[in-house]
């Protein structure tokens, strides 16, 4: 089973090694998160850990999940999710941290992308658009979008305007290039998706 562990992006710096190769960053905060739940098959049908992470307000949680929290002696938490449950020693109330990671251990990031609102088919998609001359009338937009007689209907699946981003992502096969484990920051090669303390799920391959 694999290893992973919610935390927020803080942003994108540079590292530089021991032998001065500048390498581009994404610094991260991964935990510390608390097993809010273990679910196993007997009871669930799977075999997973529900983990919270980021302080809350006690009044910002509905009254189920807070009273679920304070029956388990644990403090308000912001966000909640299941990953594997890689680790069998782990019980309800039990602290992970950024320490079950190593460095040079290559991971899959997963996030949430930047919404830009509605967008055409050139920003949306990359289309070419027309010819830029005058009077040809035909500059940004997406052009013919189906036959007439036959389909005479627009096909699933058509690239069209539409919402840009704000979708779920994974960049997969990045490298942790560096762990502060006193400050719990942890620093992947490359970007990940998401805007800035955005909530990302890191697991190790």
């Amino acid at each position: 089973m694999r290893k992973a562990l919610f935390g927020k992006k803080i942003g994108m710096t540079q590292y530089v090694k021991e032998d001065g190769t500048v390498v581009p960053v994404t610094a991260c905060e991964l935990g510390p998160c608390v097993v809010v739940q273990k679910k196993t098959i007997e009871k669930d049908g799977y075999e997973a850990l529900k983990l919270g992470f980021g302080d809350q307000k006690i009044q910002r949680l509905t009254k189920p999940i807070a009273e679920d929290l304070k029956k388990n002696n644990i403090a308000p938490k912001r966000y909640f999710g299941e990953i594997e449950a890689f680790d069998p020693s782990l019980e309800v109330g039990s602290e992970i941290r950024c320490t079950i990671f190593q460095e040079n251990d290559t991971v899959d990031v997963t996030g949430f992308s930047k919404g830009k609102g509605f967008a055409g088919v050139m920003k949306r998609h990359g289309f070419g658009g027309g010819r830029k001359t005058h009077g040809s009338n035909f500059h940004r937009a997406p052009g013919s979008i189906g036959a007439y007689t036959f389909p005479a209907e627009v096909w699933k699946g058509k690239r069209m305007p539409g919402r840009f981003g704000g979708e779920k992502v994974t960049v997969k096969n990045l490298k942790i290039v560096k762990i502060l484990e006193d400050k719990n920051i942890v620093l992947i090669s490359g970007a990940i998706p998401g805007r800035r303390n955005s909530l990302i799920k890191v697991t190790v391959k």
